[in-house]
C-alpha cells in the first residue's frame, strides 16, 4: 500500500517557524510501525530528519510523538492500527509530544519532564535497621499488589505530554511524576511517603489535575494513571496510604 507521510520539521539552525514535511512511501506493509516509516524517510528519502528512539520494542519509551493528534510510541504503533481495513492508501501525520521545547524535529528537550520526575524522590527510602542476618525487607503479596500497576512505567512521557493542565502550565508535576511518586507512597517498606505526600500535594501537584482522562489513554503500558492519581488525592485529604 501506499502512505503518505507527513512529518513536522523543525531545524533552529535555519527555520524561522515550523513546517510540514511531505514524503510518499510505496510498498509499505500494515504490519510496519511508523517507526518503520520514520527509518526510510530518514535512510532513503532525507537523512536530516532527527528523531530519538532506540529499542524498538516499546520498552526504552524514547520514541513517543503525536502520530494522528493522539501521544503513541512509534515502534508500537503499526500502520494496521491507522487505516480502514482493505485500504491501499493511507494518510499519516507525526510531530512532536507537546509541552516541551523542541530540539529538532522530533526530538524535544526531556529535561524540565525529568526533573518534575526527581522531584517526587523517585528511590527507595528507609532508614530502619535493616532485618537481621542479611535478610531482605519482606513484603506480602497484597501489599506488592497495591502498587503493582505504577511499576510499569517507562518514562516515555506520553502522559504528561498529553495533559492539558501541562500545556496550561509546565509548573505542573504532571502525571508522569505523581505515578512515579504512586509506586513508593504505597510501598508498604518505603518510610518517605510523607515526604512526597508533601510535594504531591503542592499547589503545582495533583490537584492541578482535571481528570481528563488523556493520560491514561495515552499509556502505551496501559497504567490507570488517572486511578493513580485519585488515590495520592485520598492519601492526601485522608492522612491514610
Amino acid at each position: 500500500m501506499q502512505v503518505q507521510l507527513r512529518i513536522r520539521r523543525f531545524n533552529p539552525e535555519k527555520d524561522e517557524k515550523p513546517w510540514w514535511g511531505e514524503y510518499t512511501l510505496d510498498n509499505v506493509n500494515p504490519n510496519d510501525s511508523v517507526l518503520d516509516l520514520l527509518h526510510r524517510v530518514k535512510w532513503e528519502i532525507d537523512g536530516t530528519l532527527t528523531l530519538r528512539r532506540s529499542c524498538a520494542h516499546g520498552v526504552c519509551g524514547s520514541d513517543a510523538m503525536r502520530i494522528n493528534g493522539a501521544n503513541a510510541l512509534a515502534c508500537k504503533t503499526l500502520v494496521a492500527r491507522l487505516i480502514k481495513e482493505g485500504a491501499t492508501q493511507a494518510r499519516i501525520q507525526v510531530e512532536p509530544i507537546l509541552g516541551l521545547p523542541v530540539v529538532k524535529d522530533l526530538v524535544v528537550d526531556m529535561e524540565p519532564f525529568f526533573e518534575h520526575y526527581k522531584s517526587v524522590k523517585p528511590y527507595f527510602i528507609n532508614n530502619s535497621p535493616p532485618p537481621e542476618n542479611g535478610r531482605e525487607r519482606l513484603q506480602s503479596p497484597e501489599d506488592r499488589a497495591r502498587y503493582d500497576d505504577t511499576t510499569k512505567c517507562i518514562l516515555c512521557a506520553a502522559c504528561t505530554t498529553s495533559c492539558p493542565s501541562f500545556w496550561a502550565d509546565g509548573r505542573y508535576v504532571g502525571p508522569a511524576a505523581i505515578v512515579q511518586a504512586h509506586r513508593f507512597i504505597f510501598d508498604s517498606r518505603d518510610e518517605g511517603y510523607a515526604e512526597r505526600l508533601k510535594v504531591v500535594g503542592d499547589t503545582f501537584g495533583v490537584w492541578r489535575c482535571r481528570t481528563v482522562f488523556n493520560c491514561t489513554n495515552a499509556c502505551p503500558r496501559e497504567i490507570e494513571v488517572t486511578k493513580a492519581i485519585a488515590e495520592v488525592k485520598r492519601a492526601l485529604t485522608t492522612g491514610k496510604v
